[in-house]
């Protein structure tokens, strides 16, 4: 067997995380038999639940593993016991470069030297990198390019970071994100899930909405407070409630936003019309399963516009990451995006109906842009095993 490390946020807490590495672990599958993928997690229980089906080795990073999370010995030994080291997701950044409970940039740094002397190469799959901002973000990225094989982006925007930052470089390639070849569980079972929360009973269909808890991140201060957000978000899904006659679904894909989730909620006067499903209850798989039967959705968490594409269920794009316009733009649907600066009852409410208007044309015109990124996905896996097998 041959032995490759996975570097990403493999806590189980985020259904976009988890996608990323089951279909990491499912297109391997598909193309060789041989990997062993050991995988650092904050639950390796989780991990062995999940992805058991195929060989992998939960590494855990709690202090009785003698770890800080990010940093510790089960982070060394993952990156100098291996053959290989991919990188995946957007865990390089410099925001909070000396906290390892925040970040992996640093940690990383210090033992891409270990795999360096030991001929490791470090791969980059399917990755973004960024923002780094600061001098010594941008020293710790070096370290880490300079023992990397390929790296393998997501995005347009990582490779013009890297060409910014004037860092030396492998060969760069841009290909797609992982969780665009989630698959959808059987009819059987979204049937059983649909009966369990009572969804999708009005005549007149359903428009999802994503929010998450990031507020403070992305408002210039005294523009946009979290009451205002809250506010926004429930009075536009009360327009669209009485405009459409529609129901609504909140998908969280991430736990933490479950309490927002509800502060929308309760601003709404149309609450009997809304459901709520949450990655605690359900499989990343099983919530783009619920995804696919929307005639629209609005997101703010990335992973909930790509599971959108992956089922090709239109979408709106409410705008705060530089990797959600990139994506959106990906798959020839940037002119879905709404600024987080201009978001407000009134334009929010606009792109959604205009949305909803047109959803037949999208759906029609996304489809044959996101087959070719898909196929771009798995292709990354041809790209890692040449450079594998030549070890």
């Amino acid at each position: 067997m041959r032995t490759i490390t996975v570097l990403g946020n493999n806590s189980g807490r985020n259904a976009g995380d988890n996608a990323i590495l089951g279909n990491l672990l499912d297109d391997f599958a598909l193309f060789r038999q041989d990997i062993h993928f050991r995988i650092p997690s904050l639950d390796p229980a989780f991990i062995k639940k999940h992805f058991g089906r195929h060989s992998v080795e939960p590494m855990g990073l709690m202090p009785w593993n003698l770890a800080l999370k990010n940093f510790g010995l089960p982070l060394y030994l993952a990156m100098t016991r291996t053959e290989m080291v991919l990188i995946t997701d957007n865990i390089l950044f410099d925001r909070k470069l000396h906290n390892p409970f925040v970040n992996y940039l640093k940690s990383i740094s210090l033992f891409s030297d270990g795999c360096f002397k030991r001929g490791i190469p470090i791969v980059f799959y399917n990755a973004s990198i960024g923002p780094i901002d600061h001098p010594a973000g941008r020293e710790a990225l070096q370290k880490v390019m300079n023992a990397s094989r390929l790296v393998i982006a997501r995005d347009c925007n990582t490779r013009n970071l890297i060409e910014k930052l004037n860092i030396s470089h492998p060969e760069i390639v841009i290909n797609a994100d992982c969780a665009l070849n989630t698959p959808v569980p059987s009819e059987e079972r979204m049937a059983a899930i649909i009966r369990q929360k009572d969804l999708f009973k009005g005549a007149n269909g359903t428009i999802g909405m994503n929010v998450n808890a990031y507020i403070d991140n992305w408002s210039k201060p005294g523009a946009l407070t979290r009451k205002d957000f809250v506010r926004i978000i429930g009075c536009t899904v009360d327009n669209l409630i009485e405009k459409l006659d529609v129901d609504v679904l909140f998908t969280v894909t991430q736990v933490m936003d479950l309490k927002i989730t509800d502060e929308c909620v309760q601003q709404m006067k149309n609450k009997d019309k809304v459901r709520i499903v949450t990655n605690s209850e359900f499989t990343y798989q099983e919530i783009a399963g619920l995804l696919q039967r929307l005639d629209i959705h609005a997101g703010l968490r990335t992973h909930t516009l790509i599971f959108c594409a992956a089922v090709n269920t239109p979408m709106v794009n409410i705008n705060a990451y530089p990797k959600s316009a990139g994506f959106m733009r990906t798959i020839g649907q940037g002119d879905w995006t709404i600024n987080f600066e201009d978001l407000s009852v009134e334009n929010l409410s606009q792109i959604m109906l205009k949305a909803w208007e047109q959803r037949g044309q999208t759906r029609e015109n996304m489809l044959p842009l996101v087959n070719v990124e898909k196929n771009k996905a798995r292709n990354s896996v041809r790209l890692v095993s040449d450079i594998l097998d030549g070890i």
